[in-house]
């Protein structure tokens, strides 16, 4: 018998999109699979539509709202898989992604190697995703993958990620304290523990953009804002248990400015704070600037009001871009079914 893989599912408010992820995790070549999904307190159909897919090997389980982080936890608690797939419930997975990644887990038989893949972002139509490669599509040391992804500003979406049992126990649970990029402070405490990232370019993974309701989004939310704050800090304090060189210092003071214009300048508390951060690393942070298409709004109106025309801007372009794209799966049913 392989090994047990189990492909854990939070979700919430995701009747849109649940059912076709359980079906790219059911469509799996991997043979021995496990689906374990935790709807965490949905007011729409999502757990109705779950519950479609029951099976020996298909589990639904309710909870109250309590957050990603809680909802992946129970799936955790509840799993037996030798390997950990996570996948968020509007993703996709391509049906040799467990496989391919497994094959090459069982030839290396290292418990604590992390496996990842390459990934596209579709808004509904999975077959026009676009898969670009970046520096982290490669075997990678772990502390140079996080070196790599702060100092470009580069991202390795969830479910790219293979892990052993081993080694997310060793990592330890999903942090409910955080809003936002729990999956980066997880992931990041997961890397830092593993012997290596093996990428696997045979594997794909789809990532759907839904805008401002994913659980990602930050917005002008202050508990969001200083759960991110929080996620940042440790995330930093784990890189740097790990070494603390110049090049170390450089890449945290990078990702820190990255970062800050989600802050400023509605919580100067927090800017405050990652700029006292900043210096105590030997750098210093700069206050965003704009392109030209809001700069002079910026002098107009002052920032807050071009960072909020940026925001509305971007938001109804996405919105615009999306429904286009809908309209577009519509009228492709055939394509839409072989997809």
């Amino acid at each position: 018998m392989p090994p047990l893989v189990s492909i854990l599912i939070p979700a919430y408010n995701a009747e849109q999109w649940i059912g076709d992820t359980i079906r790219s995790a059911l469509a799996q070549t991997w043979p021995n699979k496990e689906i374990i999904i935790v709807d965490d307190g949905s007011s729409d159909r999502t757990a109705e539509i779950a519950k479609q897919f029951a099976a020996s090997n298909v589990s639904i389980v309710t909870q109250k709202n309590q957050g990603a982080p809680s909802a992946r936890n129970k799936a955790f608690e509840l799993c037996q898989g030798d390997y950990i797939q996570w996948l968020d419930a509007d993703d996709l997975l391509s049906p040799n992604k467990v496989g391919s990644q497994m094959a090459v887990a069982e030839r290396s038989q290292d418990k604590q190697m992390l496996l990842s893949c390459k990934w596209g972002s579709f808004t509904h139509r999975p077959w026009r995703a676009k898969f670009i490669s970046t520096p982290l599509c490669c075997d990678l040391d772990p502390l140079e993958w996080m070196l790599r992804k702060w100092e470009q500003n580069l991202h390795m979406q969830t479910a790219t990620w293979l892990v052993s049992r081993q080694l997310s126990e060793s990592a330890g649970p999903w942090d409910t304290r955080l809003m936002g990029d729990d999956d980066g402070e997880y992931f990041c405490r997961v890397l830092l523990r593993s012997s290596g990232v093996r990428f696997v370019p045979d594997a794909k993974v789809y990532y759907r953009i839904t805008g401002s309701s994913r659980w990602s989004y930050i917005g002008l939310s202050n508990k969001k804002m200083e759960a991110h704050v929080l996620g940042m800090r440790l995330q930093i304090n784990y890189v740097r248990a790990v070494s603390d060189s110049e090049r170390v210092r450089s890449a945290c003071v990078n990702y820190l400015q990255t970062w800050l214009i989600y802050f400023y300048p509605e919580r100067p508390d927090l800017v405050n704070e990652l700029r006292e951060l900043a210096r105590a690393l030997g750098g210093d942070l700069k206050i965003p600037t704009f392109s030209w298409k809001y700069y002079w709004i910026e002098k107009l109106f002052g920032f807050a009001a071009a960072k909020h025309t940026q925001l509305v801007y971007n938001q109804a372009k996405s919105s615009v871009l999306g429904a286009s794209d809908k309209v577009m799966c519509l009228i492709d049913p055939a394509r839409r079914a072989s997809s």
